[in-house]
């Protein structure tokens, strides 16, 4: 596939919105192995499929992670759910990624640290799928919803829940662009009225799992903070807000008292 070809890809992503389209257009020339193929997935793009689902796979802290067709994407704001997870553990810590999705965060914190114990859990059948991929033999991943499949015996044992929960009102699930809204599980996005309905439900659970003093770590959005606070508070945490500009991602950390 020639360079002619890659520059007339470039025009015809650039055509239909990509911001990217150099980049996208390299990506795609890279995963095609025939020139049909390229074609049908150049389609598929400017029809507003995810990049990342075409091909296969997404970029997230430094790890490719396979994703698949109604498979919610791993943002690059999420690494910061990684990074501060990644600073409160210590090798043997049992970890547990709820709402994992691909399984991009427990991937990344397993990289990061190969000698945590780590569990996942995923009400979508695609991505739980995703997520035994990318974790492999290092992590278990279980499907249902939030806590329920869990193993028993991890109750009160665990020592770090992250969870990027579904935070996006229902109402603006319409805002958001095609590529995740036409794209992506509609469980994936809706967080309910205020987009915290899925935050509360795992902030009320946690504490049934968390040894003492065990931590849970939640992402939301700049603006919804204050009151993903306020639930943990309510929930028996004592929380706070970090916040990444250079990521635009913000994490609530909240320490279980008691």
């Amino acid at each position: 596939m020639s360079s002619v070809s890659e520059s007339s890809i470039v025009a015809r992503l650039r055509a239909a919105g990509s911001v990217f389209a150099e980049d996208e257009a390299r990506m795609l020339v890279d995963a095609a192995s025939s020139p049909d193929e390229l074609e049908s997935m150049v389609a598929r793009r400017i029809e507003g499929e995810p990049l990342e689902v075409i091909v296969g796979w997404a970029s997230f802290c430094g790890l490719r992670i396979v994703v698949e067709a109604g498979v919610f994407v791993p943002r690059r704001r999420t690494e910061l759910l990684v990074e501060e997870a990644d600073a409160l553990a210590t090798p043997g810590m049992l970890v547990v990624d709820m709402c994992c999705g691909s399984g991009a965060v427990a991937a990344a914190l397993i990289s990061r640290q190969p000698g945590l114990e780590v569990y996942a859990a995923d009400i979508e059948p695609a991505a739980v799928r995703c997520a035994r991929a990318n974790l492999g033999s290092r992590g278990r991943v279980f499907e249902g919803d939030l806590f329920d499949p869990l193993p028993g015996s991890l109750r009160g044992r665990v020592d770090i829940i992250v969870a990027n929960a579904p935070y996006v009102p229902t109402d603006a699930i319409g805002l958001m662009p095609p590529e995740a809204r036409i794209h992506e599980p509609r469980s994936a996005l809706d967080g309910g009225s205020d987009g915290l309905d899925l935050q509360r439900r795992v902030v009320d659970a946690a504490p049934g799992w968390l040894r003492p003093r065990g931590r849970l770590l939640i992402e939301t959005s700049e603006r919804q903070a204050p009151a993903t606070v306020l639930a943990f508070e309510h929930g028996g945490f004592a929380a706070s807000i970090l916040r990444s500009e250079e990521l635009d991602g913000t994490v609530v950390v909240g320490t279980l008292l008691g």
